[in-house]
């Protein structure tokens, strides 16, 4: 089993634990991110999307032009764009950057958030929307006569493309959301699911329920898993950073540089805040105090330790099945070079060391 790491490109410099500096698109900070994951070996990197955020697919075209093979994950909501124009726009950039292109479905956990783009659907409209788009979404990459589609949210009517992915295998499509419509969806299109920092229960339970959907389609699906490691050179030290961050986190919000939100609509941060009422640690070191003090937006659970503990942690996701770990961390530049030096080597080490015994047997 391969394994892929990818990382986070943000458009300036912020995190829970360091209010925004610089400017809104700071492109020192976005190419020295883009630059210091290449160069540590990461295989892509997300570009994350927000109703109030700068453009994500112009910013990936911008990382792609600073970068040689560092590949992206353009976050990328349905419903404000027609399929057919998603379509050729993703195929387009695969083709600008020979296949570097990856797009991450996100269907929108907030209402609020989603009304300020004019969406009013309710969540199980919202992927019943995204089921449709992801059908025509392939059908544009891959038609090569004009098709029709008759669905309840779109109808296309002699759709043909004459720009379609870059590599014979296509544009790779994650997807997340753990709701019962979420799992039908992903079982459908999926290529790999997208799970946030869970404990090995929740891990392993989610992943049988995604197989079992994708199964009913005749399909297979690789898993991502999302997480914030927290590296030091012993055990105590990583803990005593962990906390340390937690604190920071704590006086930005207090400060009015981070705000918790009232209340979450997300079924995925849900689970993590169910994971955190059982302790701030779980199974060898995952960390939910920041998923508990945030209201689990996003990825916002660590493993915590020192490089070879963190990659052994690893390897018990990699044994459920995970073969992708989006990673992040706080301090985002000086993490990233950490992880590319310290962490990544060590799982692909291990991983590959697994595969060797594997085939010896």
């Amino acid at each position: 089993m391969s394994v892929e790491f990818i990382g986070y490109v943000g458009n300036q410099m912020a995190s829970e634990t360091i209010a925004p500096t610089g400017p809104v698109i700071d492109l020192g900070f976005i190419e020295t991110m883009a630059k210091v994951q290449e160069h540590g070996g990461f295989d892509r990197v997300l570009l994350a999307f927000h109703a109030a955020s700068p453009e994500c697919l112009l910013v990936g075209q911008h990382v792609a032009s600073v970068t040689q093979r560092l590949g992206l994950m353009i976050a990328h909501r349905p419903g404000f764009v027609a399929p057919t124009v998603a379509a050729r726009q993703f195929a387009t950039l695969d083709h600008i950057t020979r296949g570097r292109a990856a797009i991450h479905i996100i269907t929108g956990a907030d209402d609020s958030e989603l009304a300020r783009d004019g969406d009013h659907l309710t969540k199980a409209q919202r992927y019943a929307r995204a089921r449709e788009y992801l059908d025509i979404l392939r059908q544009e990459w891959t038609a090569t006569t004009p098709f029709d589609y008759a669905g309840r949210y779109y109808q296309v009517e002699g759709a043909i493309s004459t720009v379609r992915p870059y590599q014979p295998g296509g544009i790779p499509v994650y997807f997340g959301g753990t709701s019962p419509e979420a799992i039908e969806v992903a079982g459908r299109h999926a290529d790999i699911y997208a799970l946030w920092g869970e404990s090995l229960d929740q891990v392993r339970e989610l992943i049988a329920r995604v197989r079992d959907a994708a199964a009913a389609h005749g399909r297979s699906v690789r898993f991502s898993l999302s997480l914030r490691p927290i590296l030091a050179e012993t055990e105590e030290a990583a803990w005593a950073r962990a906390d340390a961050l937690l604190e920071r986190a704590r006086a930005l919000r207090e400060a009015g540089g981070f705000k918790v939100p009232i209340r979450t609509q997300s079924d995925g941060a849900r689970r993590l805040l169910e994971a955190a009422s059982r302790g701030t640690r779980l199974d060898k070191r995952l960390w939910t105090a920041m998923a508990a003090l945030t209201g689990a937006q996003g990825n916002s659970t660590a493993l915590v330790g020192t490089p070879d503990q963190v990659a052994d942690a690893m390897l018990d996701y990699a044994d459920l099945g995970v073969s992708t770990f989006l990673i992040r961390g706080f301090d985002p530049i000086a993490d990233a070079h950490v992880y590319g030096r310290d962490l990544l080597p060590r799982v692909r080490q291990a991983i590959a060391a697994r595969e060797q015994t594997r085939a010896a047997a």
